[in-house]
């Protein structure tokens, strides 16, 4: 038996003590090939969409869904980001707020770019929404986008009434009991805005927040229901309303998919943000700056670009959307004339063209603790 001495026990200490994180991290890394997790938007926590991908891959898929972005991204700033794998949320929070913050990973640009070739146009590579201030990383995969304003009932309303009155329709007090407001509170921060006739995405004085209070008193006042946009759809199929804030082809989708294309989401022609009318979304899905982030999270990015699996996304349960992917002829042509006029592809083109992309409020919590006020002041 070899004598050992006090060198020799510390070379195999070090040995040991070198090895014990890296087996860790191996031993993490492998007890996560199989399993992903996303926060994200309703639609990608679809069955619809992530059964063939648990099928394909042998692995568990949890997905779990939101309807508030800053809410998910403050889940991973108080430590969420050990649990999740990919998030989902509207355009300007990956490049002004996540990555930032560390909070995401940045993609291999020569990998994932490849595929915004294949989007509609405005999705072309480098898409600003997807990159880094600085124009170096590629922080995330456009797909799901839409313009978001109001929904009407167009045998009470016509649409070019709505279209040219845009956000003074909620000033109208002959409407006064006519309308429904959907549970959403950052855009309907953005609405009070634009219905007060003012732009929602800069400082705001004390007089512009003035307006904003008194607007929202008048419109949560003035309502006959606030509620989910299942409840809204279905008062405006019964005549209960008129219209609703907020709402777009996010919302009414499922009720035109049912047969009453007379439902229709608005974009107004004109407003007060550089003269756009409206608001649109994009969703950006990034990857999480995870320590031991799930191999399958890059596989995913990549199985929701494939055109059957784009053409699923955009029809998952609950919602209908256009997505980038349409961009591709192959995609394109899965969707059915009635599935076209579900998410008003006609005019599509025409409304995000007059459509202010969703940003930020930079004063937010102000105008979230008035318009919470406001809600109050309805009983």
């Amino acid at each position: 038996m070899m004598k050992m001495s006090r060198r020799n026990m510390m070379q195999m200490m070090g040995a040991s003590a070198f090895a014990g994180p890296l087996a860790n991290a191996a031993n993490a890394f492998a007890a996560r090939e199989k399993e992903l997790n996303i926060l994200c938007w309703e639609g990608y926590n679809s069955a619809q969409v992530l059964d063939p991908f648990r099928s394909s891959q042998g692995a568990t898929v949890k997905a779990e869904s939101l309807t508030n972005d800053p809410t998910m991204i403050n889940r991973l700033r108080a430590g969420e980001t050990k649990i999740w794998d990919l998030i989902n949320v509207n355009n300007p929070w990956a490049r002004k707020v996540m990555a930032p913050a560390g909070l995401i990973k940045p993609l291999p640009r020569a990998e994932f770019e490849p595929f915004f070739d294949k989007m509609l146009p405005e999705f072309k590579a480098p898409y600003r929404w997807a990159m880094s201030d600085d124009g170096k990383d590629l922080l995330g995969m456009a797909q799901r986008f839409g313009p978001y304003s109001f929904v009407v009932n167009t045998d009470k309303i016509a649409r070019k009434t709505a279209e040219e009155q845009g956000w003074d329709l909620f000033n109208d007090k002959s409407i006064t009991g006519k309308y429904g407001i959907q549970e959403s509170d950052d855009w309907n921060v953005f609405n009070i805005f634009l219905i007060a006739g003012i732009n929602p995405f800069k400082e705001h004085s004390e007089a512009e927040f003035k307006t904003f209070s008194e607007t929202a008193e008048r419109v949560f006042k003035g309502a006959k229901l606030v509620g989910d946009m299942a409840s809204l759809n279905q008062a405006l199929v019964s005549g209960e309303i008129d219209l609703y804030l907020t709402g777009g082809t996010y919302s009414v989708s499922p009720a035109r998919a049912d047969g009453y294309p007379n439902l229709r989401a608005i974009t107004p022609l004109k407003g007060p943000i550089d003269g756009k009318g409206g608001i649109s979304w994009i969703e950006i899905t990034s990857t999480v700056n995870n320590p031991s982030l799930s191999p399958l999270a890059q596989e995913f990015l990549k199985y929701v670009q494939a055109p059957d699996v784009a053409h699923t996304v955009a029809f998952a349960e609950g919602t209908f959307n256009p997505v980038a992917q349409m961009g591709n002829p192959k995609c394109f042509e899965l969707f059915t004339k009635d599935e076209l006029e579900a998410i008003q592809w006609d005019s599509l083109e025409e409304e995000m063209a007059r459509s202010a992309e969703y940003d930020i409020v930079p004063d937010y919590p102000k105008a979230l603790e008035l318009m919470t006020a406001a809600k109050r002041l309805r009983g």
